[in-house]
């Protein structure tokens, strides 16, 4: 599963945090971080999207006429 976040994450930024003079608990530490962060921005990501299909929905209701 680890090497499925390196991927998703993109290996340079696992690159960097490997390449680091920190202790592997401090190594784990930012790796959970990043990872933290991700998920965090993916889900704002997510309500804003859903924040715009709403206002999409709701702006182009159907008129009389059709």
């Amino acid at each position: 599963m680890r090497k499925s976040l390196e991927i998703k994450m993109g290996s340079t930024v696992y690159d960097r945090i490997n390449a680091s003079r920190m202790s592997d608990a401090e190594r784990q530490v930012a790796i959970t971080a990043m990872q933290d962060a991700e998920l965090l921005v993916d889900g704002f990501v997510w309500v804003s999207k859903k924040i715009e299909q709403l206002a999409e929905h709701l702006s182009l209701k159907p008129s009389l006429k059709h």
